[in-house]
């Protein structure tokens, strides 16, 4: 090394000396680790050679003893653990391991939170006090998305950084869809910090914190899988976050959105510069396009119950019409999400809305080839591997109609739940939940449709077996009819089709009466 100057031997394996790239005169220690071919170089912080000496042989005692022990000898930053981490999760995404997006979600909150929490910490040196203390740090520096978790007041201070947080993202979703920057001029910032400043800020919601800490506890975990850390700074256990109830669409609204999609959303007129509709503007083609395409891409969701990258991922080869043990028709979807696959069933009127995607998309395919024939003509028919949810350009729609799937909530007045939850694509998922739990269906059977743990289901979905044995809950209560228990019910039963059968056993033993000819003969 170049750079070494002033190098003396204390012992083999033990070297202190300074360097002659940096401005001052401090010296160095370089340590072998027994028994493997590595060395620790740790800087002594003086310029005196004989506290320099005592210095280094106290580094090789250090060094000795942990690695006796099996303690980590090189201490690094949680943000290079976390690095090496995410790269593992790339790799494990490439190899269809994990879902391709699971690893950019990581890197967000990887980058975000974690590393301003705990980025430039040395990784040994993160313990109870650190893991426990996260959510309420998160809470008070952070910013949640729904008013049902509570706000409060914030600095001047942080209003100003998460007012640049909010703009990181903007402008990082610009990027993404290849458009050009707009950073906000001098005077926007202020009103922007400004109203943050007026009202109450959002506290982050216990599910994301519980996400995170999901995220900083796999990491903490691959740390000590690679020797960085002990095996005593494992944490399992998570402080107590409540679990917030996902907000679905009951029956009353499931129609009021369906009608007010169908009737009014989908050929509504464009909106002016002040958010309110232009009388003198008219539906464009392609808005009817879009809005037809996501109106039916709600349906299909709500009865189908697919994940949002499950949709993203469906092609037209993946769809295969059947029927039932009864006779009955339904639509077999082979869905692939969250680096899984299975088959799941449907009604058969999520047939009908998928062919209704499926002419959108021979109409948009014949438009682009320039009207040539008829568009009937199976040439602009979708490919059997194209995807089933793109963009009027035949793409595959990335977004899922995110931004038409919110305005036409808020457009029904939907899209803000009884319990202050932000309704989004994923509601329609929950919303198929509840209504397959309401009419009967076995938790066993729809977490195998769902594919999704039991758990799961009755962790989110417990409120519904509430009103489904509402008779039971309320049995005895004024005004309810007494239930009769399961037990002696089917006992009844089971006593009265005995009786018959006896019955019919005397019966059949009994000999046939004598007819009155054969008495007088």
């Amino acid at each position: 090394m170049a750079f070494v100057t002033d190098k003396e031997e204390l012992k083999p394996g033990l070297v202190i000396f300074r360097r002659a790239d940096v401005q001052h005169r401090n010296w160095y220690c370089r340590v072998k680790v027994p028994k493997v071919d590595r060395y620790k170089t740790v800087s002594l912080k003086t310029d005196d050679i004989n506290t320099a000496r005592s210095l280094a042989w106290d580094q090789d005692g250090e060094v000795r003893y942990a690695t006796k022990r099996g303690d980590p000898v090189f201490n690094r930053p949680f943000r290079d653990i976390a690095k090496e981490f995410l790269a593992t999760q790339v790799a494990r995404a490439k190899r269809g391991e994990i879902s391709k997006g699971r690893p950019e979600k990581m890197k967000a909150i990887i980058e975000g939170p974690l590393n301003e929490y705990v980025g430039s910490t040395q990784v040994h040196r993160i313990g109870d006090e650190l893991w426990g203390s996260y959510p309420a740090w998160r809470r008070e520096n952070g910013e949640g998305r729904a008013e049902r978790n509570g706000g409060r007041k914030v600095s001047p201070e942080l209003a100003a950084k998460l007012v640049q947080q909010d703009q990181a993202m903007i402008q990082k979703a610009r990027a993404a869809r290849k458009l050009r920057a707009k950073p906000l001029t001098p005077k926007q910032f202020e009103e922007a910090v400004q109203a943050k400043l007026d009202k109450l800020v959002p506290f982050v919601s216990d599910a994301t914190i519980r996400f995170e800490m999901s995220i900083f506890g796999s990491i903490m975990q691959y740390a000590i899988k690679k020797r960085y850390v002990p095996a005593s700074q494992r944490f399992d256990d998570r402080p107590q976050l409540k679990k917030m109830r996902r907000d679905e669409l009951n029956h009353e609204e499931y129609v009021a959105l369906h009608t007010h999609a169908r009737t009014k959303w989908i050929s509504a007129k464009p909106k002016g510069e002040d958010s309110k509709p232009n009388p003198d503007a008219t539906a464009s083609d392609r808005q009817i396009w879009y809005r037809t395409v996501a109106y039916n891409f709600m349906l299909i969701m709500c009865n189908t119950g697919m994940r949002p990258s499950e949709a993203k991922n469906l092609r037209w080869c993946d769809i295969t019409p059947a029927k039932d043990r009864d006779g009955n028709e339904i639509v077999v979807l082979f869905v692939q999400g969250k680096g899984k696959s299975r088959k799941l069933v449907a009604v058969s009127s999520v047939g009908k809305y998928l062919a209704r995607i499926r002419e959108q998309a021979r109409e948009a395919n014949w438009k682009r080839a320039g009207k040539n024939g008829k568009q009937s003509d199976p040439v602009y028919d979708p490919k059997p591997t194209d995807t089933v949810f793109t963009t009027i350009d035949g793409t595959p729609a990335k977004t899922l109609y995110g931004t038409l799937v919110e305005d036409m909530l808020t457009d029904a007045g939907l899209r803000v739940g009884p319990c202050g939850t932000i309704r989004s694509t994923y509601s329609f998922r929950h919303t198929y939940a509840t209504y397959r739990l309401s009419e009967g269906v076995d938790v066993y059977l729809l977490a195998e449709q769902m594919g999704t743990s039991v758990k799961m289901i009755e962790d989110h979905y417990g409120h519904v077996n509430t009103i489904k044995h509402a008779d039971r809950v309320l049995q005895g209560a004024g005004g309810w009819n007494p239930v009769e228990p399961e037990e002696k019910k089917n006992a009844a039963e089971g006593k009265a089709k005995a009786s018959k059968a006896s019955q019919m056993r005397d019966q059949a033993a009994r000999p046939a009466p004598k007819s009155r000819k054969s008495r007088k003969a």
